[in-house]
């Protein structure tokens, strides 16, 4: 028996499909192992040493992939095609003991051909790739948690930080602040109806004054164009006529994916991930188990030649010749693209999106719909425009028209670029009448409108990706978890599709800005990613790259720790060693300058009480909570009583010890509590009578402040009620009887019940008579 393992369970079942009975395939979920959650996990002493656990979840799967693994000739290790898939198969290795057992294999698609090609050529484990997956792991749990204590210490708590997320977050907040310093502008348009002596009309917008760009900044100065414009002569000055082409877009890159599925879709970045995993793992459909995608974590674009082939029969067939360039379309990937992976596309050029359609629901159809076509469109030939600008003149203003009508189609018969649906500016195309050089147009329309410049945009999903991308900030595995991230830890919200900074997202880029401005700066943060990189190419040593960072990082965030730190000649009254003045997040305290042999810290501002504390008989100290000012023992955390300011001894004792009882507040009122054994006893006023155990009842206060009455033998007996119960019983129907509100007037409690006493007086009269 041989057995191949996965990362998913959905991709197990779609290379089962494919091999039959001959493998059995397995999937471990995802990494099987990783640092520890609640400690650092790097031996900082030791050369950077993790410390590797296997998670709590996967004790059970690791288990029974071991029992599977002993029984089979072979174990190949299928995980992703990536650095992260690499080091899944490495910890796998390791934590099932396969040793030479083990071979690794990769495809780029999940199909039959390629998981059977796959088979054919398997590996030993790339230890490049793994090193430069653990490089970053290392890296960014250093990073992250040194950094997010600090975050807590001096913001708030619950805050975190990160190596990458927090430069994202810098950039989000940096477009922000330009955002709320922008000061609008005035400028004018001024557009004109014209029309030659044949009554061909166009439009033409102000553009120049004395050959130069121009635009009127005020009222003053439209009026004076629009004057000289109305009363001159308008004169075709140049028409310049050209055909333009736009080439064939390249097919997906991660990053290109996301972008595009934000401005077309309008789907975010995390959801068109998810959306993407499943169409390459597989979906269910009535025919079982369907992969249709190949791997969605690339930033290239190489396709295969077999593809390339496919994609150029597809489109002869489909659209003819004339759409078909004489040799296909080859595309160069970005300086710093990892090229082991082919660009995104379909597997199977013959599953249309039509076809498609019936199998899937409408976020997986869309994703696929916009990845087929993208790369069938990259295999057509460029679109022609034929283009007109006609520049015009009048005194020492000009204006200018142009436009553009499609000439051939090319790839846009299939697909549209989305830059050109983002640019606001980018005028409709629109058709341009024949004039003529040197002849004179009159004036049908006018208009002259004031406008304002506007804020620079905020950044959407697909922007965001584009900047990160453009600046080397993150990797396309990590675009869509970074922007997941920033939402989640409510650092970013949204309105509509726009990305907006919350105020805490202010607070800690400028602090991590003041104290880290290496780790924040975009240029310092991209040179570490190509570092990184560069390790699975087997040219540098991970840990001398973690090396030549940490130590400095380390003293930076030791300073920053002790950042107004101030000795003070208070000593500690626990050591005796000298206090420290210290900056919280909630303003100054003291600390023991003997951290950590002695933990003490305390308000700057304390005051010693003569009250003595219960438990170990110290001075108690006067602190100040959410609900006031209260007592507690100074000797916290060994002792941690604390009491009110306001408490009273009562004059009887405990009927259960005979310790002593002390008034305190509650929230239906005050109530009597032994210091001794905790028992407690109510100090309610007693109005009524318990219609059920003959105790008197206790006028109490509910949460939301309304009165009623409730049994003072609780928790023995649970009588309440919200009118006062006299302790007597109807004569009609049994329930009890309660005085109304006039404090005289009996009735029953039941309200289908007409009882009352006015019935018993009326009667008694009646007898009388």
């Amino acid at each position: 028996m041989q057995l191949i393992i996965v990362e998913s369970p959905s991709k197990a079942k779609t290379i089962e499909k494919y091999l039959g009975g001959k493998y059995k395939v397995d999937a471990s979920g995802g990494h099987v192992r990783d640092l520890p959650e609640k400690r650092l996990g790097v031996n900082v002493a030791d050369n950077y040493a993790p410390n590797y656990v296997i998670s709590a979840d996967k004790k059970a799967v690791i288990k029974r992939l071991k029992e599977k693994a002993e029984k089979a000739d072979k174990v190949y290790l299928a995980t992703d095609p990536d650095r992260e898939g690499e080091a899944i198969s490495w910890h796998l290795q390791e934590v099932l003991g396969l040793g030479d057992k083990a071979q690794r294999i990769e495809f780029n698609e999940i199909s039959e051909t390629a998981v059977k090609e796959a088979l054919k050529n398997p590996r030993g484990i790339n230890y490049s790739l793994v090193d430069s997956q653990q490089a970053r792991r290392v890296l960014d749990r250093l990073v992250g948690y040194k950094i997010s204590p600090f975050l807590c210490k001096r913001i708030q708590t619950g805050l975190s930080g990160g190596r990458v997320q927090s430069v994202a977050l810098r950039i989000v907040v940096d477009k922000e602040r330009e955002i709320r310093a922008f000061v609008p502008s005035e400028y004018w348009n001024l557009s004109a109806e014209l029309k030659n002596a044949n009554g061909v009309t166009l439009n033409a917008l102000l553009d120049e004054k004395k050959g130069k760009k121009w635009k009127p900044s005020n009222e003053a100065e439209a009026k004076e164009a629009e004057k000289v414009i109305k009363n001159g002569v308008i004169t075709v000055k140049d028409v310049k006529k050209s055909v333009t082409k736009s080439h064939a877009l390249p097919p997906f890159t991660t990053s290109t994916m996301q972008q595009d599925a934000s401005s077309k879709l309008n789907m975010s970045s995390p959801m068109c991930m998810q959306v993407a995993q499943h169409l390459y793992e597989g979906v269910e459909t009535a025919n079982g188990h369907l992969a249709l995608v190949t791997y969605i974590r690339t930033d290239s674009v190489r396709v295969s030649s077999v593809a390339q082939a496919m994609a150029r029969k597809y489109v002869e067939e489909t659209y003819g010749k004339e759409y078909l360039p004489s040799k296909p379309n080859f595309y160069k990937s970005k300086k710093n693209a990892q090229d082991a992976h082919e660009a995104i596309r379909p597997i199977d050029i013959t599953l249309t999106p039509e076809k498609a359609k019936p199998l899937l629901d409408k976020n997986h159809y869309n994703l696929y719909k916009l990845i087929y076509e993208r790369f069938i469109a990259s295999q057509m030939k460029d679109a022609e425009y034929n283009s007109v600008q006609i520049s015009l003149a009048v005194g020492e203003y000009g204006l200018k028209t142009y436009g553009r009508t499609v000439k051939f189609k090319g790839y846009t018969a299939v697909y549209d670029d989305y830059r050109a649906n983002e640019d606001e500016e980018i005028q409709k195309l629109k058709i341009i009448p024949e004039v003529k050089e040197g002849e004179n147009l009159s004036i049908v329309n006018f208009e002259s409108e004031q406008k304002f410049t506007k804020p620079p945009v905020r950044f959407t999903d697909a922007s965001l990706v584009r900047v990160m991308e453009e600046k080397g900030i993150g990797r396309p595995s990590t675009y869509a978890t970074i922007i997941s991230v920033l939402s989640k830890r409510k650092y970013t919200t949204k309105e509509g599709k726009y990305i907006v900074p919350t105020e805490v997202a202010f607070s800690i880029t400028d602090m991590l800005v003041k104290y880290f401005a290496d780790i924040m700066d975009v240029s310092f943060t991209a040179n570490m990613e190509d570092q990184l990189d560069g390790i699975e190419n087997g040219g540098q040593d991970w840990h001398e790259i973690i090396a030549d960072f940490y130590p400095s990082f380390a003293e930076r965030l030791s300073k920053a720790s002790t950042d107004g730190d101030e000795e003070t000649d208070i000593l500690c009254e626990k050591c005796g060693a000298k206090m420290i003045r210290k900056n919280g997040r909630y303003g100054k305290f003291l600390a023991c300058s003997n951290y950590p042999e002695c933990e003490n810290i305390k308000s700057e501002n304390e005051e010693i009480s003569n009250v003595k504390c219960d438990k170990c008989g110290s001075f108690m100290i006067y602190k100040s909570g959410k609900f006031g000012k209260f007592l507690a023992c100074p000797n916290y955390p060994t002792c941690s009583f604390v009491k009110p300011l306001d408490e009273k001894v009562a004059e009887e004792r405990c009927e259960k010890c005979g310790g002593v009882m002390v008034i305190k507040k509650g929230r239906f009122g005050n109530y009597m509590q032994c210091q001794n054994c905790k028992e407690t006893k109510s100090l309610t006023e007693k109005v009524g009578v318990c219609p059920q155990c003959g105790k008197p009842t206790q006028k109490m206060t509910s949460r939301s402040g309304k009165t009623f009455y409730g049994c003072s033998g609780y928790p023995t007996c649970n009588f309440m009620s919200w009118d006062m119960p006299n302790g007597e019983h109807c004569p009609k129907c049994n329930s009890f009887v309660v005085i109304a509100k006039d404090g005289k007037t009996k009735r029953c409690s039941n309200k289908e019940c007409d009882y009352t006493d006015k019935q018993t007086k009326k009667k008694k009269d009646e007898k009388k008579g």
